[in-house]
């Protein structure tokens, strides 16, 4: 095998391993306080936190802004990324949260209460929307996937559902992009809007589906 040969089948190889990389993180043998070292904080004052024997990645309730946390490895493409979140409301007010993939100016599926919306983004920008009815006080589950369709072609496909339905079958919402993706980690945020706190669990983010 000569060099060129050599170098071009490493480069591969790492290309395909992080491709399959997995990560998981439900929190239990985190430490209450503080953040896993393997994410990153982009702004807010998120921190391990617990309710009986169950942990899981907490934001505050206060200030009111826009927070975000990065997880998992660098990628591109061909990956799927789900969480559990959990928010109530107060009077009129909700929470928005989403899960995102391509790091902060990715995509991200956004629950947005006070529209009665999931909607995908492109960085701070709506792509599409379709009628949803979040339920204050009950896990949501949220999963954006995003793939290569055929040259030049990319779809994001997210699926959200409340913690006592099934998960559905076929994606909630789709888009399809022509614009070449930019690698990046997976990512979750959320702004309290209520006023009270918005809890993130069962992190993941793998392969596409």
């Amino acid at each position: 095998m000569t060099l060129k040969s050599f170098v071009a089948f490493a480069v591969w190889t790492v290309g395909a391993i992080a491709q399959e990389a997995v990560y998981k993180n439900d929190f239990q043998s985190a430490e209450i306080g503080k953040v896993p070292q393997d994410m990153m904080v982009i702004d807010g004052a998120f921190a391990v936190a617990a309710q009986g024997s169950e942990k899981f990645l907490e934001l505050p309730g206060a200030p009111l802004d826009t927070f975000g946390v990065l997880f998992g490895p660098t990628e591109k493409e061909n990956r799927t990324a789900s969480a559990r979140i959990f928010g109530t409301s107060k009077g009129r007010r909700a929470p928005t949260f989403s899960i995102g993939l391509g790091g902060v100016g990715g995509y991200k599926l956004q629950v947005s209460p006070g529209k009665k919306l999931l909607e995908l983004y492109k960085s701070d920008a709506v792509k599409t929307s379709v009628p949803f009815d979040w339920q204050s006080g009950k896990w949501t589950h949220l999963e954006v996937t995003l793939k290569k369709a055929k040259e030049a072609e990319w779809k994001i496909e997210g699926r959200a559902w409340t913690e006592d339905s099934q998960e559905p079958a076929a994606p909630t919402i789709t888009f399809t992009e022509t614009e070449q993706p930019v690698a990046g980690r997976a990512y979750v945020g959320g702004s309290p809007y209520a006023t009270t706190p918005i809890r993130f669990d069962d992190l993941y983010t793998g392969p596409a589906k």
